[in-house]
């Protein structure tokens, strides 16, 4: 799976192993309803998945927002309109597609938080593997200021990146988080000056992208299984996946490349 996705509400770019979604629909704060991110987020992350030449996706917005979440110009409209039942089929045919594309990819995806992620659009980042933002960049856990809890698994997401009081807190007050404190609660791995924030979601890309293809691809599963799983049960992923990249062209490549003091040069096979 080669061919770029077709895209309406983004544009995608690549340079070698990284890819740069960028979300461009700053007249709506690129809320993720009402527009067609969602979709063009999740066929995305398929093509990722599915494309071999592909290590790591950074995900980020244009203009002054990364996503406002949900669109509440339209939230009131569909909520007199629609049973609680065609609301509920809602939330699982539409925003719930993300995190699940999310999970079932195996590149790692970074987040470069340009503004505001709100609601839906904080749990979008919290999704990724790694989040940097700008200094211009806010988070919050907005839902229950409109009455309503995160339809999308925020909940299940914001736990696993801050512990469970703290996601307690965010989630209960709805109260908004900068960038600043953003990164001492470890919601952000480090904050840049705006102007900067791309160019260093793309150093640490091409610093994942410089690996072994097959080992990045397997160490995000084992990430990713490691938080369901029992030690007992993980172990055995371990042994399995561990055996597999030792009988790979990359990992006698990365062990040549260590004894010869050079840089490797991995086919990812």
């Amino acid at each position: 799976m080669s061919d770029s996705p077709q895209l309406k509400d983004s544009t995608l770019e690549r340079d070698g192993r990284v890819a740069v979604l960028t979300m461009r629909r700053d007249d709506v704060r690129n809320a993720l309803t009402g527009t067609a991110l969602a979709d063009d987020i999740c066929a995305t992350l398929e093509w990722a998945h599915e494309n071999p030449g592909i290590s790591v996706l950074i995900l980020t917005g244009a203009g002054a927002a990364f996503s406002a979440g949900g669109n509440i110009k339209t939230m009131r409209e569909r909520a007199l309109a629609s049973t609680a039942a065609e609301m509920a089929h809602y939330y699982r045919s539409g925003i719930q597609s993300i995190p699940r594309a999310m999970r079932a990819t195996e590149v790692a995806v970074i987040a470069a938080v340009n503004g505001s992620a709100i609601g839906a659009g904080f749990d979008l980042a919290n999704m990724c593997d790694i989040r940097i933002a700008s200094s211009e960049a806010q988070f919050g856990e907005t839902f229950i200021n409109l009455g309503l809890m995160a339809g999308d698994g925020g909940a299940w997401f914001l736990q696993r990146v801050v512990g469970a009081q703290r996601a307690a807190e965010m989630t209960l007050t709805g109260r908004i988080v900068k960038a600043e404190e953003a990164a001492a609660l470890g919601i952000v791995l480090e904050v840049t000056a705006p102007e900067r924030l791309l160019a260093r979601a793309k150093e640490i890309a091409a610093q994942i992208a410089a690996k072994p293809p097959l080992a990045v691809r397997y160490a995000k599963r084992t990430l990713r299984l490691a938080q369901e799983q029992s030690l007992s049960a993980h172990l055995e992923v371990c042994a399995s996946f561990q055996g597999a990249l030792q009988k790979t062209e990359d990992h006698l490549e990365a062990l040549a490349a260590f004894f010869e003091k050079r840089a490797g040069q991995y086919r990812g096979k």
